[in-house]
C-alpha cells in the first residue's frame, strides 16, 4: 500500500512522526516521504538521521496546518496523508484555548480542504482517548477534529478519496509522557502521583505506528479505528520506574480523568469488534451498506464501553520495567 506512493505526515518531527518515518524507510519503498512541520530546528535534527540527499525519498517542508495555502502547495501530488500535528498538552490548551482551536480544529479543516482539492487518496488522522467523553479542551478539540474527518467523506462521496481516524491511549515513550518525570523525580527519592486509583491505556510508539499503517490499508472512509491495548495502574508504573521512592499524592488535576475512555457506551452502538481492534462506524445516511460490508466484525453488546479500569488486559510491573528498559520511556 505504501510502496511507490507519495506520503506526507503533518507534525512529522514529533515522537510519532520520527517512528513512522523510521519504519516506512526501513520496510517500504515510498516514492516520496514528506515531513511537514513548523519547527526548523527539529527538522534539522531529523535530517541528520533521515537525510534528504542522493536517492533518498525524504523531503522536509516548513509549514503550519493553520496556513491553508502552504498545505495546498505541500499536498500537490500526495497520495496518502497522516495527520499527526496537534497541540496536545492539556494545561497549555486550557490556558491558550484559542490557539488549541486554531491548530486542532481549524488546522484539521485546512488539512481536509487541501486534501480534497489536491485529490489525496487517503487521509488518516491521529486522535486520542481524551476525545471520548471529553472533560478538557484538548479532548474537545480532538473530538471536533474526528467529526470533521469523518464528515469529510460526505464531501467526496463514494469514490477513491477516504478520510478516517485512529484513536488510542497514552503512548509509552512519547514527548510529555509521565515516565521521564518519574525518572527525574526519583533522583530526589520522592515522586508525585495524582491519585493511586488512576488507570490509563498504554501503547508503544511502534505499536501505534504499525496500527496506523494497517488502518491506512484497510480504511474505507469514515471509520474511527480503536486498537485493543492494555491498561496500566499508575501505582504499578511508579513501582516500575521508581521502586522504593516516597510517594506524594497531589490530587487529580483540572481536566484530568481518573480512568480514560476509548469507546463510550453511546459510540458502542455503532461499533464492531474485530480480533484485535474495534471499528466505530459513523451514524450518517451517507455511510452506506457498501462501505459497511467491507468490515467483518461483530456488534458490541448493549451497554458496552471500553474504559481503562474495566479492561481485560493489564501491564504488569515486570512488563513495564521491560518496556522502559528497552528505551521506550
Amino acid at each position: 500500500m505504501l510502496n511507490d506512493k507519495v506520503l506526507l505526515i503533518t507534525g512529522g518531527t514529533g515522537s510519532f512522526g520520527n517512528k513512522f518515518v523510521d519504519i516506512v524507510i526501513r520496510e517500504y519503498q515510498p516514492k516520496k516521504l514528506i515531513v511537514f512541520s513548523r519547527d526548523e530546528l527539529k527538522q534539522h535534527e531529523m535530517r541528520q538521521i533521515f537525510p534528504d540527499v542522493g536517492d533518498s525519498p525524504m523531503r522536509y517542508f516548513i509549514g503550519d496546518v493553520r496556513d491553508k495555502d502552504r498545505l495546498y502547495r505541500a499536498f500537490n501530488g500526495v497520495d496518502i496523508v497522516v495527520h499527526a500535528a496537534a497541540l496536545k498538552q492539556v494545561p497549555a490548551c486550557e490556558y491558550n484555548p484559542f490557539e488549541a482551536i486554531q491548530t486542532n480544529i481549524v488546522g484539521a479543516k485546512n488539512v481536509i480542504d487541501a486534501a480534497i482539492d489536491n485529490a489525496v487518496k487517503r487521509v488518516i488522522a491521529i486522535s486520542t482517548d481524551k476525545a471520548a467523553n471529553p472533560v478538557n479542551l484538548y479532548g474537545a478539540t480532538k473530538l471536533c477534529a474526528e467529526k470533521l474527518f469523518v464528515a469529510g467523506n460526505s464531501y467526496t462521496g463514494w469514490g477513491d478519496m477516504r478520510f478516517s481516524c485512529v484513536r488510542y491511549g497514552n503512548v509509552l515513550g512519547s514527548r510529555g509522557s509521565v515516565i521521564p518525570l518519574f525518572a527525574q523525580q526519583r533522583e530526589n527519592g520522592k515522586i508525585t502521583i495524582t491519585d493511586k486509583q488512576m488507570t490509563r491505556f498504554w501503547i508503544t510508539l511502534e505499536q501505534g505506528v504499525r496500527f496506523v499503517i494497517r488502518c491506512i490499508e484497510q480504511m474505507q472512509g469514515g471509520e474511527v479505528f480503536v486498537p485493543k491495548i492494555p491498561s496500566m495502574r499508575i501505582m504499578d508504573l511508579a513501582e516500575a520506574v521508581a521502586p522504593g521512592c516516597e510517594i506524594e499524592f497531589i490530587g487529580v488535576r483540572p481536566g484530568e480523568k481518573m480512568h480514560e475512555v476509548l469507546i463510550s457506551s453511546d459510540e458502542a452502538r455503532y461499533a464492531l469488534e474485530l480480533e484485535d481492534m474495534y471499528v466505530i462506524q459513523p451514524a450518517h445516511q451517507w455511510w452506506g451498506q457498501e462501505r459497511a460490508s467491507h468490515i467483518k466484525g461483530k456488534p458490541l453488546p448493549n451497554g458496552f464501553k471500553y474504559t481503562s479500569d474495566s479492561n481485560d488486559g493489564w501491564l504488569s510491573i515486570e512488563v513495564l520495567q521491560e518496556l522502559i528498559g528497552d528505551g521506550l520511556g
